[in-house]
C-alpha cells in the first residue's frame, strides 16, 4: 500500500536513496558475464556511412554534401566515440562524447524523417560504434509523430527529430532500482550536447518532454520493458527560414499520484517508468509559447534563498570566448573525459565565475553565435548550492548560488574535505575536489506542480547543466566528474542545506591529478 504523504515520485526518492547503515546490505555482485553491451543491433534494414562526411572541405563541397557533413558533424558530437581502450578481458571499452554513469551508456537516440531529399521518409538509430545511421524502417507516418506528441507545434514544420530512449537493464544491471536517476541524467548529458552540437551545425532543437509514451514506444518498435522514451527534439533546420521558429513550453502538468502499489527491490525502477507514462488519451493543453524571463529595476526577479546577513559574492565575468566559428567548443566536446582523480590543488575564482557563467547564463554567449535560451524543462525547480574547499580568493564553506542576481551566498562557514568524502561514499574525488556543486530540487512542490512525472524533468535537466559544467572545466584546464551515487539525507544536514531540498545530482571540480 502507500504512504498517502508521499507521492510515487518521492516514494521513489525515498526507496532508492543510500543510506550508510543499510547501504552495505543493498550491494550486489556484479554479473560480469551477463554485462549489457551498450550498443544496439538490427537484424534488417540499411546503413548510412557517416564517417566519409567528417573531413569533407568546408570550401568545395557540393550541396548534398554539405547536408551530409551537418547530419555528421551533429552525431559525433552528440553522442559519438571519442576513444578506445582495451579492458582486462581484451575486448575494446569506448567513451563517448557524452559521459555516463559507469560507462554503461544507456541512452539510444533516433533519427525519424518526415521524408526528404537528404534522408527518405522512416526510422533510423544512431550507430554509435560504425558512425552511421541505420535505417530500419521505411515509408514513416510523420501525423503518429505527431499524435503522440499531443501536436507540439514544433512539428509542423520541422522534417527530423531526434528521439532519446532509455535501455534500463544497461544500467539496472549495475545500479539496480536507483538506476533510473542515472538514466534521467545521463540522458540530461545528451541533451547538453544535442543542444551544442545542432549550434555548431545551424539546427536547433526544440525539446518536448510531455509525450503519449506508449504511443511512442509503438512508434518506434521499442520493447517498453526494456527501452522508453525520454525526450523528443524536433530538429529546426536554421538555414531554412520558415524552420526559424517560436519557443514552446516543453511539458505540461499532470496529476500526482499518492495510490500506488507495494512493489518489491528490483521491480520499482520499471513500475516507476511506467507508472508516470502519460496515455494517448491525456487530455493536453495547447502548448503555450515560452518566453525567457524578465525584470526590471524596480521588480528584480528574486532567487529563492535570500539568506540574510550573509556573505555575498558576486559572479558576474567576461564569457568563456568560444572563437568565431566555435571550432574550440568543437575541440572540447571531443576530448572531454572525466576525471578519475584530483591532487586537491586550488583553482581560482575566476575560473569558478566563468564555469557558473557559462552554465546558468546562456544569454551572454548569444553575441558568440550559440543559443542564448536553450530548452529545458523547467529551470525554476533546480536549486545549487557550492562546497567550496579549495577555491583562491573564496573562504571555505558552503554557498546558495543564485543564477538571477548572480551572486553567491554563503550558508555555512567551514572546511568540509572529510565530510565530502564520506557524503560520496568515500570517493576521493569528493574530498580531493577545489569544489563540489550539489542540484537539489523541493520534490515535493516540484511534484505538486507538474506531477510525478517531473522526477524526469529535474535529473535531464540536472544532467543538461552538468554537461555545460563539463565542457566549461575542460575548455579551461580544470578536471570535472559527476557523482551519481551519495548519502542523500546526510548531505542536507551536513552542508546545511534546507532539508526540503532532494539532492539530485553533484559535480565535483578541481585539478586534475595527472595535470
Amino acid at each position: 500500500m502507500s504512504d498517502s504523504s508521499r507521492s510515487l515520485a518521492q516514494h521513489y526518492h525515498h526507496r532508492t536513496k543510500y543510506d550508510p547503515d543499510t547501504l552495505a546490505q543493498q550491494a550486489h555482485p556484479l554479473d560480469y558475464a551477463h554485462q549489457p553491451v551498450p550498443f544496439k543491433t538490427y537484424q534488417v534494414g540499411a546503413e548510412i556511412d557517416l564517417k566519409p562526411y567528417l573531413d569533407i572541405d568546408d570550401s568545395s563541397h557540393q550541396p548534398d554534401e554539405a547536408a551530409w557533413m551537418r547530419l555528421s558533424r551533429l552525431f559525433i558530437n552528440a553522442y559519438g566515440l571519442t576513444a578506445k581502450f582495451p579492458t582486462i578481458t581484451g575486448e575494446m571499452f569506448y567513451l563517448r562524447a557524452a559521459p555516463s554513469a559507469g560507462g554503461l551508456y544507456p541512452a539510444e537516440v533516433y533519427l525519424v524523417s518526415r521524408g526528404m531529399k537528404l534522408l527518405p521518409a522512416g526510422l533510423y538509430n544512431y550507430q554509435a560504434r560504425t558512425h552511421s545511421l541505420w535505417r530500419y524502417w521505411d515509408d514513416h507516418n510523420w501525423s503518429s509523430l505527431q499524435r503522440a506528441c499531443f501536436w507540439h507545434p514544433a512539428l509542423e514544420a520541422t522534417q527530423m527529430a531526434l528521439v532519446v530512449t532509455g535501455v534500463f537493464y544497461r544500467s539496472a544491471w549495475r545500479y539496480r532500482d536507483r538506476a533510473y536517476r542515472r538514466i534521467c541524467l545521463d540522458t540530461g548529458h545528451l541533451l547538453g550536447n544535442i543542444e551544442l552540437a545542432s549550434t555548431l551545425t545551424d539546427y536547433r532543437p526544440h525539446l518536448i518532454a510531455s509525450f503519449a509514451d506508449e504511443a511512442m514506444a509503438q512508434l518506434l518498435y521499442l520493447n517498453p520493458d526494456e527501452e522508453g522514451v525520454l525526450a523528443v527534439l524536433p530538429l529546426a533546420d536554421l538555414l531554412a527560414v520558415e524552420q526559424n521558429l517560436a519557443l514552446t513550453q516543453t511539458l505540461f502538468a499532470t496529476p500526482a499520484q499518492t495510490a500506488y502499489d507495494a512493489v518489491g527491490d528490483g521491480q520499482l525502477l520499471h513500475y516507476f517508468h511506467q507508472s508516470t507514462n502519460l496515455p494517448a488519451t491525456t487530455d493536453a493543453p495547447n502548448w503555450p509559447s515560452r518566453h525567457p524571463p524578465e525584470a526590471d529595476d524596480e521588480n528584480p526577479l528574486e532567487d529563492k534563498y535570500n539568506v540574510p546577513f550573509c556573505l555575498r559574492v558576486p559572479t558576474q565575468t567576461a564569457p568563456i570566448p568560444w572563437g568565431n566559428d566555435l571550432s574550440p567548443l568543437e575541440t572540447t566536446i571531443l576530448r572531454r573525459r572525466s576525471t578519475r582523480q584530483y591532487s586537491g590543488g586550488s583553482i581560482s575564482f575566476e575560473a569558478l565565475k566563468q564555469l557558473l557563467d557559462f552554465t546558468y547564463q546562456p544569454q551572454h554567449y548569444r553575441d558568440q553565435g550559440l543559443d542564448g535560451d536553450p530548452d529545458y524543462c523547467d529551470l525554476g525547480l533546480l536549486q545549487t548550492f557550492l562546497a567550496v574547499s579549495n577555491v583562491e580568493g573564496l573562504e571555505s564553506g558552503c554557498y546558495y548560488y543564485a543564477p538571477r542576481s548572480q551572486e553567491l551566498r554563503q550558508v555555512r562557514f567551514k572546511q568540509f574535505r572529510p565530510e565530502l568524502h564520506y557524503l560520496c561514499l568515500g570517493q576521493e574525488l569528493g574530498r580531493d575536489a577545489a569544489a563540489v556543486l550539489f542540484h537539489t530540487a523541493d520534490l515535493q512542490a516540484a511534484t505538486a506542480a507538474y506531477g510525478d512525472r517531473v522526477y524526469r524533468y529535474l535529473h535531464m535537466d540536472a544532467g543538461h547543466l552538468g554537461q555545460r559544467l563539463n565542457l566549461a572545466a575542460i575548455y579551461l584546464g580544470l578536471g570535472v566528474s559527476g557523482i551519481g551515487g551519495f548519502y542523500d539525507d546526510q548531505v542536507n544536514e551536513v552542508l546545511g542545506i534546507p532539508t526540503d531540498e532532494a539532492v539530485i545530482y553533484i559535480t565535483t571540480l578541481g585539478q586534475p591529478a595527472n595535470a
